[in-house]
């Protein structure tokens, strides 16, 4: 990872660090930045936020920081909008808001780029291609064309550049990374260096189309035998890493209400259908679309639910499955112990986890939501309490378990929006119903057994030449105990003091009133010149800690 102390050298980076900051600045959220010992950067951190910033909230003005730090800010906060377990609801909700107004390239730019990347012109390639952009995102724009044989298609075309300022970004990002977590008690809560990582990988393959390539062609094997459910056809021979071809989707977005009333289509099907394909994709391939908002939905002929912009998906593993399946089984059966546990097995939880309390905050949720009727269940309120009551308690959650409730969350916002009475809680219920059938199949019990045979067997080669090993070096006296205590040096130093600063008194005091000898005037000089250095030492660590409680407030 490139150190922010190694881009400063660098004239165009650090033109860009000093961008970064000072925007942070201007918007009020550098403070953090301020006490850090480096000239460079205190220049760049003059000014602070304007006047008219001082009646935005916190998440607002990071919002408007990242629209006005352009691209790939953009994009890492539509990426962190999908962790409500990691930065709250509030934040999300206003990070989902971020839109990109990226000017499309120009036609012969595109046509350089197609060319470059297939080897042909779009005119020698296509019977027709529009040189206007039909739409232009934060990372690529779209063109609609023809393909010689006739069908219509749209040509998703990456922006020029665009993978060099996203990858400069993110090694700044980097390093500020790296800042906050060795400086800020606050933000290193939040994991900043591994969040970075994250973003970068996020990134780096959404402006790589040969991974949507592939999620579209994954969907469509998927859902080849439901004919309510249609992705676009990709063209694999017109597509590469900066270029993709795909089938022209003719219908209604979701986001056109207009346009879906005046279909005549019972719309409330229609939500039934698209969440039933949503729910499939979840509990039964792990591998879902990831961002099921009104404009990546389209409504068909026929009623038939199409899927736009595969660039986001989400995978969970079956581990995670399981483990999601039995909170749902937990949440229903009111159990909150159960509901703890797996939120604790899940999770990474801190080392000062209050578990009784965690539990009673669950049992709380669990008596406001349970025995409500399927018709008056708030899924999306739910699953927001949920994750608020876990971030409150410093649990950090996998990221593919954020972007999953965050999925679900927005499935039910946009489902409501077809059929304002949609319940996707009575939908998910069959799904755990399939859950415990699919757990007790003789097949998968047999594949448990077996799992747990080959890890018993390991144990059981391993463990008689562990034991061996031991047993030599107890008798050789080179068996050696090693404990590690983390972050206790401060406390025991001080401890240490402070009972020889307790020690030093103690003694100082008898000598002084038993006047040992040497006396002046009948005062014993030891015990008054230790009585005197007892109060100093005691006033010094009673600084010390006092400084050390103000660090860990900051």
């Amino acid at each position: 990872m490139m150190k922010l102390s190694t881009l400063v050298r660098l004239d165009q980076s650090a033109k860009r660090v000093a961008e970064i900051v000072g925007v942070l600045a201007k918007y009020g959220l550098a403070d953090w930045l301020s006490h850090l010992d480096y000239d460079w950067l205190q220049r760049y951190l003059k000014g602070g936020k304007i006047e008219e910033m001082r009646d935005l909230t916190t998440p607002q003005r990071i919002r408007l920081s990242m629209t006005e730090l352009g691209t790939s800010f953009i994009k890492i906060g539509q990426i962190l909008s999908t962790r409500p377990d990691l930065i709250g609801a509030e934040l999300t909700e206003e990070l989902s808001k971020l839109q990109s107004n990226t000017p499309a390239d120009d036609y012969e730019q595109v046509s350089k780029t197609i060319k470059a990347e297939l080897g042909s012109s779009p005119d020698d390639l296509f019977e027709s291609f529009e040189h206007e952009a039909l739409a232009s995102a934060s990372i690529g724009q779209v063109h609609r064309a023809v393909l010689k044989s006739g069908q219509e298609v749209v040509v998703k075309v990456l922006h020029e550049g665009i993978e060099e300022v996203v990858k400069q970004d993110l090694e700044i990002l980097s390093g500020l990374a790296e800042l906050a977590e060795k400086n800020s008690t606050q933000l290193s809560s939040y994991q900043p260096v591994a969040n970075a990582k994250y973003f970068e990988r996020t990134l780096l393959r959404e402006m790589d189309f040969e991974y949507e390539r592939r999620h579209l062609e994954a969907f469509a094997k998927n859902f080849q035998n439901d004919p309510q459910v249609h992705f676009p056809e990709v063209y694999a021979e017109y597509c590469s890493r900066r270029v993709l071809v795909m089938e022209l989707l003719r219908g209604v977005a979701v986001s056109d209400e207009e346009g879906l009333k005046a279909s005549g289509v019972d719309l409330c099907e229609f939500a039934y259908c698209g969440a039933n394909m949503y729910l499939d994709m979840i509990f039964r391939d792990g591998f879902y679309h990831a961002d099921p908002h009104p404009g990546n939905l389209m409504l068909l002929e026929g009623g038939i639910v199409g899927v736009l912009d595969c660039g986001m998906v989400g995978r969970i593993d079956a581990e995670l499955r399981e483990g999601i399946e039995d909170m749902l089984l937990a949440a229903v059966e009111g159990d909150s112990n159960e509901l703890a546990e797996q939120v604790m097995r899940i999770g990474q939880t801190p080392p000062e986890l209050d578990r009784d309390e965690l539990r009673s905050e669950i049992g709380d949720f669990l008596a406001d939501y349970v025995g409500q009727s399927m018709a008056d269940f708030d899924t999306a309120g739910a699953m927001t309490r949920l994750l608020e009551a876990i971030r409150g308690f410093h649990i950090i959650m996998p990221s593919s378990f954020g972007l999953l409730l965050k999925t679900l969350v927005t499935l039910d916002g946009t489902s409501r929006l077809l059929t304002p009475n949609f319940s996707l809680a009575s939908m998910i219920k069959p799904y755990y119903k399939k859950a415990i059938k699919r757990r007790l199949r003789p097949k998968r019990l047999l594949s448990e057994v077996h799992r747990s045979y080959r890890d018993w067997k390991r144990l059981a080669d391993a463990l008689p030449r562990d034991l061996t090993d031991i047993i030599a070096r107890v008798r050789k006296g080179t068996f050696e105990v090693q404990l590690e205590h983390r972050r206790l040096e401060g406390t025991v130093d001080r401890l240490v003091t402070g009972l020889l600063t307790a020690a030093l008194f103690v003694g100082s005091a008898m000598m002084w009133s038993t006047a040992a000898p040497p006396t002046f005037k009948g005062v014993s000089l030891f015990g008054a010149t230790g009585c005197v250095l007892a109060f100093w030492m005691g006033f010094r660590l009673s600084r010390t800690i006092r400084k050390s409680k103000k660090r860990a407030k900051k």
